[in-house]
């Protein structure tokens, strides 16, 4: 307890110029790229280790289907989607295949309304197929459900709906030996292809269970959340087993990390970005690959995130002027 204040620290770094811009903005080029290759390449090994670790006590499949099922919950839903894992495993998912999609969906929470009339007259058949497949497990399965609150709906993008990224999810288990087929490759281009090439019949369409119909289909995994997963799942596991014979991933590997392109940011990014380049002509090329992002979000939380002074005393840009 004594710990949490410092933990839980109330105060958000703000988005503007920091001292920190002061070592960089007359560096040439190449020189700043080296300080960002430096702390993406840090973050990389920090995640493949803690992937490592998970993986020795989970066993390889249940710790990436763990780790996709987290990324699909994007920034909002990730906690849900880690206990919908723990609570509903691969192994138990893969044994009741038929009902998979049911079971999810159940012990999400999202089948609690009985009265099929609350939705539209195109997706009742889908929703009776779910409520089939959960009715013979719901009285077992009971204690497991989510409560609605665990959810976050609102100010979420129509596309990102935990319920599309749910069946997302649903599907990847049906799909699982072709998933293991191609993320077996450590190829970025075997990983994009089976994802882009996930289908869903009702979620093709849809956005939630009580949405219109779309007239143009969705990805059911669109390219960018597939590069969140590249970033954050894929390449991670790909270094872990890497890192079980040497210390670090192969040059290999981070050559093809760093040629992923970014293809969103997020609030942490830019404030990093803020912080650290301002109005700097070179900014937009520093921050056009997911491991330079990495990089930022990297700088952010080990200094930006842990300075209580508003970059007073945050100790990087001494740091950096050494390393320079």
């Amino acid at each position: 307890p004594a710990s949490l204040p410092e933990a839980f620290s109330t105060n958000i770094p703000l988005a503007r110029p920091g001292r920190c811009q002061a070592p960089l903005k007359n560096l040439p080029e190449e020189r700043v790229r080296s300080v960002l290759d430096a702390a993406a390449q840090f973050r990389l090994r920090q995640k493949a280790s803690r992937i490592r670790n998970k993986i020795d006590v989970h066993g390889r499949d249940e710790t990436l289907f763990q780790e996709i099922a987290t990324a699909l919950g994007y920034k909002e839903n990730k906690l849900p989607f880690t206990l919908l894992t723990q609570r509903l495993p691969l192994r138990l998912l893969r044994e009741n295949i038929d009902h998979c999609e049911p079971l999810l969906f159940g012990a999400a929470g999202f089948l609690e309304a009985s009265d099929l009339d609350i939705y539209k007259k195109s997706t009742r058949q889908y929703v009776r197929q779910l409520w089939d497949g959960w009715w013979p497990h719901r009285h077992d399965l009971q204690r497991l459900i989510l409560p609605a609150n665990a959810w976050h709906l609102s100010g979420t993008r129509p596309l990102n709906h935990p319920q599309r990224r749910l069946a997302a999810l649903a599907v990847l288990v049906r799909e699982w030996p072709r998933l293991q087929r191609a993320s077996g490759k450590s190829s970025v281009a075997a990983a994009n292809d089976f994802f882009q090439a996930l289908q869903h019949p009702f979620w093709n369409l849809h956005f939630t269970l009580t949405s219109e119909a779309s007239p143009k289909q969705m990805a059911l995994i669109g390219k960018s959340r597939a590069a969140d997963i590249l970033a954050n799942v894929l390449f991670p596991f790909w270094a872990a087993h890497e890192m079980k014979a040497s210390a670090s991933p192969s040059k290999q590997l981070w050559t093809e990390y760093a040629k992923l392109p970014a293809q969103l940011s997020n609030r942490r990014v830019e404030t990093a970005a803020t912080r650290l380049f301002a109005d700097d002509p070179r900014r937009k090329e520093f921050v056009r690959t997911i491991a330079h992002q990495q990089a930022l979000l990297q700088i952010y939380e080990d200094f930006c995130m842990q300075d209580n002074s508003d970059c007073a005393q945050c100790p990087f840009p001494e740091q950096m002027t050494k390393w320079m």
